[in-house]
C-alpha cells in the first residue's frame, strides 16, 4: 500500500528557449500556479488528516469507556477529509473496477470528484457499482475468488472502515490479528511461538473456517453490527455493497451470503463477524470447559489453538461445528 503521507512530485511544463530572440541560457518561466497547487493540495491532505485524527479519537476513546453503547450518529465522520484520507489509502497500480477509473484519473480532479462523492453519499444518492470478479491461484492448485470494486465505492468503503475500526479495534480481543491496524502474520506468528513456550502446550488444532468469505451469513453480520452501530445510515452503506453484486463473464449475479473477498470493507466485515461468532465464544469456552491450558490466535478465516490435554481438542471441535456457519477444515499434530 502506498504511503498516504508521500505524493508524485509535480512535473512543471517548461517552453524551449527561443534562441532567436534572447541568449541560450536564459530560462523561461514556469506554468503559473502549478506549484501553488501543489502545495495547496499538500495541505489539504495534512490538515484533513489531523481533522480526521482528532475526529475519530473521540469516536475511539468513547468506544473503550463505554462497551455496551450503540453510536447512533456517525455519518457525518464520513466527510470530505475522510474521503480523501481513504482515496490516498488506495494502492495507486491497483486493477480498476468496472468503472475502469484509474487511481491517477481519479486524482487530477480530486478536490471536485470528493465533494460530489460526499454530497451523493449525504443525500442517500450514492449507488455502488456490481464488483468484478477476478481469480487467483491457491497453494493447493485451486482459485480464490477476488472481488474488485469501483474506485468510488473504494473511496466510500475505505472512510467507513475508518470510523468502524475507532469503534471495534476496542472492542476485538487479543488472539485476533489479521488485518487490523498495527498488526500482521509475524505478529501472529510471535505470539503462538511465545505462548508455546511459556503454557502448558501438548496438542495443536490448526484450522480454516471453509469458504468462509463466501458463506457468511448477512443476516448475522446485520445483526452483530447493531449491537454497536445505531445509526441506520451506516448499515444501509454496508447493505448496499453486500448486494451490489458481482460481474463476471458480462453477467451481474447477486448472492445472499458472504462479504466480497478482495474488497475494502470486506476485512473489518469478517473481523466483526468473527468476533461475535467465535472469539467471545472461544474465550468464554477457554474459562469455563477446558481442563487445562489453551491458547488461541486467529488470522482471519485461519486459527492455531494450543491444548494441554487431548481431550479438550475433542471437546472444542464437537462445539465448533455448533457455531453458525463456521465449517472448519482441521488437523491435530503433537508440537515438537
Amino acid at each position: 500500500m502506498h504511503d498516504p503521507e508521500k505524493s508524485d512530485s509535480g512535473i512543471v511544463a517548461m517552453k524551449p528557449t527561443n534562441k532567436a530572440g534572447r541568449p541560450v541560457a536564459e530560462p523561461v518561466e514556469p506554468r503559473p500556479g502549478t506549484k501553488g497547487n501543489a502545495e495547496q493540495q499538500s495541505t489539504l491532505r495534512t490538515q484533513g488528516r489531523e481533522r480526521v485524527t482528532q475526529a475519530l479519537g473521540r469516536v475511539r476513546l468513547a468506544a473503550r469507556q463505554r462497551k455496551k453503547e450503540q453510536f447512533t450518529a456517525l455519518l457525518h465522520h464520513i466527510n470530505v477529509d475522510t474521503l480523501r484520507t481513504a482515496f490516498y489509502a488506495l494502492k495507486r497500480k491497483a486493477a480498476p473496477g468496472v468503472d475502469g477509473m484509474t487511481w491517477e484519473d481519479y486524482e487530477a480532479d480530486l478536490e471536485l470528484r470528493i465533494e460530489d462523492l460526499h454530497g451523493r453519499v449525504h443525500r442517500g444518492a450514492y449507488r455502488p457499482q456490481p464488483s468484478r470478479r477476478v481469480y487467483i491461484d491457491k497453494a493447493d492448485g485451486k482459485q480464490r475468488p477476488l472481488s474488485i470494486a469501483a474506485l468510488e465505492d473504494k473511496i466510500v468503503q475505505g472512510a467507513t472502515v475508518m470510523v468502524l475500526n475507532a469503534i471495534y479495534e476496542g472492542d476485538f480481543v487479543g488472539f485476533s490479528y489479521g488485518f487490523r491496524p498495527g498488526r500482521g502474520p509475524h505478529d501472529a506468528l510471535d505470539a503462538l511461538s511465545t505462548a508455546i513456550k511459556i503454557r502448558k502446550v501438548n496438542w495443536i488444532l490448526d484450522a480454516d473456517i471453509q469458504n468462509f468469505f463466501g458463506s457468511v451469513s448477512r443476516e448475522w453480520l446485520i445483526r452483530f453490527l447493531e449491537h454497536r452501530i445505531g445509526d441506520k445510515r451506516i448499515i444501509r452503506l454496508i447493505q448496499k455493497w453486500l448486494r451490489a453484486g458481482i460481474l463476471e463473464d458480462g453477467i451481474v449475479t447477486v448472492d445472499d451470503r458472504g462479504t466480497g473477498q478482495g474488497s475494502v470493507i470486506s476485512p473489518i466485515l469478517a473481523n466483526i463477524y468473527l468476533h461475535y461468532c467465535f472469539d467471545l465464544w472461544a474465550e468464554r469456552w477457554r474459562r469455563r470447559e477446558a481442563r487445562g491450558d489453551m491458547i488461541v490466535v486467529r488470522y482471519a478465516d485461519d486459527l492455531v489453538i494450543g491444548f494441554e490435554h487431548e481431550g479438550d481438542v475433542a471437546s472444542l471441535m464437537r462445539c465448533v461445528t455448533g457455531l453458525r456457519n463456521l465449517h472448519c477444515r482441521s488437523t491435530r499434530t503433537r508440537p515438537a
